[in-house]
This record gives structure tokens, C-alpha cells and sequence, in this order.
């Protein structure tokens, strides 16, 4: 028996395809990025959060190679940006997924033209990327506090404790 692909794959959307997907969206959009590496109970939170301040929720993936040069460690990301879309996808808060392969989102934040721009709390909002453009379009720039003491970097380092290394 053939099964069909999962629904949510539909939801991983490259750049160039944004244009077209992005008029059919609810608004307003949202719009957030962000490594998301291994999915933990502080980013599906977060992610919620942030889809509750709008019709639709927008996320930006770093590429591997964005990863890498963030400095996050040699061995990460853990998970290729293709399993990483996937997974984020696959969250009913996310409504597409797309990537970047540069330093900042500042490109794909003025390609979305979100109506809504949000980060973390450890992000003040005149240090979030693309917030002067946002706020001067009229649209809003959230940086939404955190709920729960969780971090990938934090769950890598118990995980080698544990395996010895």
C-alpha cells in the first residue's frame, strides 16, 4: 500500500515560491526565524505565542550554513535544515516555513512584509532584525518573554554528560 504525503509537507515553502503562498494566507502574518535545531517545549510555546498575535505565522529557518556561522557549536545544527523545516511544519502554530541562507533574516523579512514581527524574549525589540522597517509600515514588533528555562544548547550538553563525552 502507497501512503500519501503528509499534509503538512505542503507547509515548506522556498523563497521563491513565498510571493504566490503568502496572498493566501489570513492576515495579519506574522513572521518569526530561528534555528529551531531540536524542538523543545520553549519553542512549540513560543511558536503558539506568536501565531496568537495574528491570522498566520510565517517561519524562517536558518540554513545549516547559517547555523554554522552563528557559532553554535561544530557538530550543529543536529538536524539538516530539511528535518528541521519538517518538524516545524508539522505544528499546527506554523502555517509556512521557509528558509535563509544569510547572516540576518533581513532579506526575507522585507520579501514577507509581515504585519506582525516577533522573536524571543532575549531579544529587545530595537535589537530585533527588520524592526525599524516593520514599525515604519505600521505593523508590530513583539519580543515575547520566556515561559520555560529550556535551550537546545542546554539539552546538547546534558545528553554528551550523560553519554560520557
Amino acid at each position: 500500500m502507497a501512503y500519501p504525503t503528509p499534509q503538512f509537507e505542503e507547509k515548506i515553502c522556498p523563497a521563491e515560491q513565498l510571493d504566490a503562498r503568502l496572498a493566501a494566507l489570513p492576515r495579519p502574518i506574522v513572521f518569526t526565524n530561528g534555528c529551531f535545531d531540536i524542538l523543545h517545549r520553549g519553542h512549540v510555546t513560543y511558536l503558539a505565542q506568536a501565531r496568537a498575535l495574528g491570522g498566520s505565522l510565517i517561519v524562517g529557518l536558518n540554513s545549516d550554513a547559517s547555523v554554522k556561522r552563528l557559532g553554535k557549536g561544530d557538530d550543529r545544527p543536529i538536524n539538516n535544515e530539511l528535518n528541521r523545516a519538517a518538524v516545524l511544519a508539522a505544528l499546527e502554530s506554523v502555517s509556512l516555513v521557509t528558509w535563509f541562507d544569510s547572516d540576518t533574516p533581513a532579506e526575507l523579512i522585507e520579501l514577507v512584509q509581515p504585519d506582525v514581527l516577533v522573536k524571543g524574549g532575549d531579544w529587545t525589540v530595537d535589537k530585533i532584525v527588520g524592526s525599524a522597517e516593520t514599525l515604519a509600515r505600521g505593523g508590530e514588533v513583539h519580543s515575547i518573554p520566556f515561559l520555560f528555562d529550556t535551550s537546545t544548547t542546554a539539552t546538547i550538553k546534558k545528553i554528551r554528560t550523560v553519554d560520557g563525552q
